[in-house]
């Protein structure tokens, strides 16, 4: 018997908001600031949900080709990508086409929505706020408040313990949707007990497929997760 769909969790970057325009034009500056040829547009919409490394190591590939992630220059590429980043956050990126339509709807129906990120806080705080989305936000779960990140489950049984200590709520991870665009997403969802749901219209590099991580849905466009989620939740209420 499936279960009651209480909430709604989602990944960040490349699931909920479309964060790539900004970091093409910070990579753009860098690119420039450094005399430095710069990645395609699609090459950086690939790396996004891989973090702030892969996209340093997308700028300057031929220099930190072989470097360890501790790597002093690398670290210092990536704090000039951070604070850029932190400097102008929300310039271009929004919401999907169409999500705030199933924003709306969770809301209105009373399920509670949330985000499970990689993201760090200070960041996704500022970008949430900066959309308007940070008071509508149920729970936010980011790196710095757990010792394991995703694909580790621990994030998502935080989300779930969370929501339950601010509104008094039941939640268990089975009463759970969680969505992203990175087989990491699928995994902790898959872990912790969810129903996961890949969305093709993320950052997924070429050999990747959405179709191998297992997730128990795999859907190509907002208004497809839109309408699935919707259905799913309407089907369990029947």
């Amino acid at each position: 018997m499936t279960s009651k769909i209480w909430a709604v969790l989602f990944d960040l970057d490349g699931t909920l908001i479309d964060t790539a325009p900004d970091f093409i034009r910070i990579i753009k500056q860098m690119c420039a600031k450094h005399n430095h040829p710069c990645p395609t547009e699609e090459a950086i919409r690939e790396q996004v949900s891989a973090g702030a490394r892969a996209m340093v190591r997308l700028m300057f590939g031929d220099e930190l080709a072989e470097v360890a992630d501790s790597d002093e220059k690398l670290l210092a590429y990536r704090q000039e990508f951070l604070d850029l980043y932190e400097q102008d956050i929300c310039v271009d990126s929004r919401l999907f086409d169409g999500l705030d339509k199933l924003l709306n709807t969770l809301e209105n129906q009373d399920i509670k929505w949330g985000i499970v990120t990689n993201k760090p806080r200070y960041l996704a705080e500022q970008l949430l706020d900066k959309l308007d989305l940070a008071k509508r936000c149920a729970v936010l779960v980011c790196p710095d408040d757990v010792v394991n990140t995703k694909p580790d489950p621990e994030p998502m049984f935080l989300a779930t313990d969370r929501l339950n200590q601010t509104f008094g709520t039941n939640i268990e991870c089975k009463n759970c949707i969680y969505v992203g665009d990175h087989i990491r997403d699928i995994q902790a969802g898959q872990a912790s007990g969810m129903t996961t749901v890949a969305v093709g219209f993320g950052y997924i590099v070429p050999d990747e497929n959405p179709n191998d991580w297992g997730a128990d849905k795999v859907v190509q466009t907002p208004d497809e997760l839109t309408d699935w989620v919707l259905g799913k939740i309407q089907e369990v209420m029947a």
